[in-house]
């Protein structure tokens, strides 16, 4: 394995269980092992072996899931008799909650979480936009509320569409 964690920055990772009750979108990623398309984000370890964490196998985001890793097997992948499992380093990886984490956010359905106030309720930005001609037809709108990409992932477009389009289109 290549920049194998210190034993100071394993001594920062909650212990298997001790965060149970913390919900998965909350709970906080300490490391980040990688390999090609293969990732694991680490928020728990029992101090021996055994992580927590979450799992992303050949970039399959809809396969991808929250399970037990062993540090021992992610350290004992080699690809081709030379490629490994790396570890970002502590400068490069911020320790942060799994909502944060763009990878695991999608793979498991989250909305974007927005810190800055808006003016105006997301919502009301939609019909804003509609009135304005971004969407000029129903499936454009459906399109934007539906990709995990967009700031309106998770709104539900009927209630919208119908309130810009009571009296007819404008």
């Amino acid at each position: 394995m290549w920049n194998v964690p210190t034993k100071e920055r394993l001594a920062k990772i909650p212990k298997l269980y001790e965060t149970e009750h913390t919900p998965l979108k909350d709970k906080i990623v300490y490391l980040h092992f990688f390999i090609g398309g293969c990732d694991w984000y680490i928020a728990e370890f029992d101090g021996k072996d055994l992580f927590f964490g979450f799992a992303v196998l050949n970039n399959d985001l809809e396969m991808a899931e929250w399970g037990y890793v062993s540090f021992s097997e992610l350290k004992s992948i080699k690809v081709q008799g030379w490629l490994e499992v790396d570890c970002e380093l502590e400068e490069h990886w911020k320790v942060r909650k799994a909502s944060e984490i763009e990878t695991i956010r999608i793979a498991n359905g989250w909305p974007k979480e927005n810190n800055a106030q808006p003016s105006i309720s997301k919502k009301d930005e939609l019909i804003l936009k509609i009135k304005a001609g971004h969407f000029k037809h129903f499936p454009e709108l459906f399109a934007e509320v539906t990709s995990p990409y967009s700031d309106f992932f998770g709104i539900d477009p009927n209630p919208i569409w119908e309130v810009t389009h009571e009296h007819g289109p404008n």
